[in-house]
């Protein structure tokens, strides 16, 4: 799955006319600098960008069978030092957003199905509709204003900017917590309000079947019933989605990393697209790709963990 999608991945950033240095090029000729031809030659020869596309994928493909990701062509920097650098940022920020999406919107889902049509109820209700309803984007607007208008606050960015380029320690680390959940609020607002809808639509229907009334008559108590039996099968689509969860926050993260100066690797893709910086954005779509291969494995772990129906075992 990982050739075939990096071939995919590869043909579509090669698709649109000329490439990066053929665009580098006519912006040095506009500002009036002098080209060194020899140099260019040297760069396409690099880079294989006057070899046919095959022969560009697969330098750029062996590498990768290595971390060795190749050159960023506007950078002028090894794609793996400016993914690295990003990386560890944007997977700490997503997998803060999912536990806080999860232990959010589980709960609130279970509670919500219980007390169907409850006050309680139609106050989760709305609030969803609203999550759901709010583009991230917007929501990142109103926390930084509201923080820099009624606190003086600057709620950009994951550090202060005298911890920016410290080196870790526990200090930078307890300067990242303090920053995070803004992101994380952010980002899990969307993804708690769609949870929670699914859960208690899911809860509704598993609590109306008759084995549930079968357990009740057996005596046990509603809490267990309702933890061992119908939660259990309810929470299987949510699990089964959780290799999507990575690359959704990696993506769906872009708008609001741009808007909030977030260290992240959603702009770096978007300007590795833009100024078609092919080993810069074809690694960093095999890295979303990974992370799908990887999140899907693990869904299938999580549901043969939790639903006895779905082992293969005998």
């Amino acid at each position: 799955m990982l050739f075939l999608f990096s071939i995919v991945a590869f043909a579509i950033i090669q698709a649109p006319p000329g490439d990066y240095l053929t665009d580098y090029i006519a912006a040095m000729q506009a500002a009036g600098e002098h080209i060194n031809q020899s140099e260019v030659e040297s760069l396409r020869e690099r880079y294989g960008l006057g070899e046919p596309i095959y022969v560009q994928y697969w330098k750029w493909f062996s590498g990768v069978l290595t971390w060795d990701l190749g050159e960023s062509l506007e950078w002028q920097q090894p794609v793996t030092e400016l993914v690295n650098s990003r990386l560890a940022m944007t997977v700490t920020l997503a997998l803060f957003t999912i536990l806080f999406v999860w232990t959010m919107a589980i709960p609130i889902g279970i509670i919500s199905a219980v007390k169907q049509y409850s006050w309680i109820d139609n106050v989760f209700t709305t609030l969803s509709y609203i999550g759901v309803g709010t583009p991230n984007f917007v929501l990142a607007l109103v926390i930084m204003w509201s923080a820099f208008y009624y606190f003086d606050l600057s709620v950009t960015g994951l550090f202060s900017n005298d911890m920016v380029d410290a080196p870790w320690s526990f200090a930078k680390i307890k300067d990242l917590l303090a920053h995070i959940w803004v992101p994380m609020l952010i980002l899990g607002t969307d993804g708690t309000a769609r949870i929670t809808r699914i859960m208690r639509a899911n809860l509704l229907d598993e609590l109306n079947k008759p084995y549930v009334e079968t357990a009740r008559a057996k005596g046990l108590s509603e809490l267990k019933l309702l933890m061992k039996y119908p939660v259990r099968l309810a929470i299987n689509p949510l699990v089964s989605t959780v290799g999507w969860s990575l690359p959704q926050l990696f993506s769906g993260s872009l708008i609001v990393a741009t808007v909030m100066s977030l260290n992240t690797i959603g702009p770096l893709l978007l300007r590795a697209l833009q100024s078609q910086d092919f080993y810069m954005a074809g690694s960093i779509l095999f890295i979303l790709t990974t992370l799908t291969l990887i999140g899907t494995l693990v869904s299938d772990i999580l549901l043969g963990l939790i639903d006895p129906r779905i082992r293969l075992e005998g």
